[in-house]
């Protein structure tokens, strides 16, 4: 006899999945996506491109379900091209029989890759949306044009929130020669939340995204001290385990910082329960010298099908009624 496993009606999941390059067919010629197009050099078919989202769609749809027993409530996502893509992305199975709203801003990244949140409008209401632009600069001090940061203050279940979603800087020509375009984010968005806290000083933040640095790096820690932040993640990061991994090593760029405000258990409020990195086994590699790892859709210009070289990861709160 099958025992269904018990969950709470009254968890909610708050999830962040960078979603590698998620690009339409078209070619858009104010951005840098030449190679996700059918005639590029990645063969960027409309097949390939509805496979992807049906993939995504699966797994946003399974974030923190055996928990939560639900969809997740926000989930904020990095690496997608457009609007168009966002709405084909909760127009897919199975997201498509929820009613799922969309925050997002066009960003100057050169590529064309923005950040957006999608929220399960049942449960969040959104009031208020803005880019927060991110002004840093290459060795020769020109600008490099890069993801903006996006910010969200909507209501979930009525309790007021605050949502950042953020993909700073890569590290592609090294960390040590980009830490200083991630400190110059960690410092921006630093000073939009502290006005925002002298405005609202019992403020509930959730901040999220790709940050290309780990819970230990001087950005993070920076981020977390000027603002008096939780980060779960801290107790994730192990040499075994990550959202990601390159060449053998897991990283944890991908983490969910809350304010102090979310271990309070006032009626009407949300307490957090539990961080997790959502590593499920039909996300992974399956075999070979890559087993365990994300299962991407490229690597280099050679198509895998798979679905993000990122896993999700995720937080819980309880809402306290």
């Amino acid at each position: 006899m099958l025992f269904k496993r018990h969950t709470p009606s009254n968890s909610y999941t708050l999830g962040f999945y960078n979603l590698e390059n998620i690009f339409d067919t078209e070619d858009d010629p104010l951005t840098l996506d030449d190679d996700f197009t059918p005639q590029g050099p990645k063969k960027w078919t409309e097949k390939r491109y509805r496979r992807k989202l049906h993939k995504l769609a699966r797994t946003i749809e399974k974030l923190g379900k055996i928990t939560s027993g639900k969809l997740p409530s926000i989930i904020g996502v990095a690496e997608v091209e457009n609007k168009k893509v966002l709405k084909d992305l909760i127009n897919t199975k199975p997201l498509n029989r929820y009613s799922l709203g969309i925050a997002h801003h066009d960003s100057p990244d050169e590529r064309g890759i923005d950040t957006a949140l999608l929220y399960d409008s049942s449960c969040f209401e959104l009031i208020h949306s803005e880019a927060i632009p991110l002004l840093v600069h290459n060795e020769e001090g020109v600008r490099d044009f890069t993801r903006d940061i996006l910010y969200v203050r909507g209501k979930l279940n009525g309790e007021a929130l605050h949502v950042f979603v953020n993909h700073w800087p890569s590290r592609r020509k090294g960390e040590e020669i980009t830490e200083s375009r991630r400190l110059t984010a960690s410092h921006t968005l630093s000073s939009f939340i502290k006005d925002l806290l002298n405005k609202e000083v019992n403020a509930s933040l959730v901040i999220m995204g790709d940050f290309n640095d780990g819970p230990e790096a001087k950005s993070i820690k920076q981020l977390k001290e000027n603002l008096d932040l939780y980060n779960p993640m801290e107790k994730l990061a192990t040499p075994e385990r990550g959202s990601a991994n390159y060449r053998r090593t897991w990283s944890l760029f991908d983490q969910i910082l809350i304010s102090h405000s979310f271990f309070n258990y006032e009626k009407g409020t949300h307490s957090f329960t539990q961080a997790n990195i959502f590593d499920a086994h039909f996300l992974t590699e399956w075999k070979g010298r890559y087993r365990g790892n994300p299962f991407r859709t490229y690597v280099g210009k050679k198509y895998l099908g798979g679905f993000s070289d990122h896993f999700p990861v995720y937080i819980q709160l309880k809402f306290n009624n």
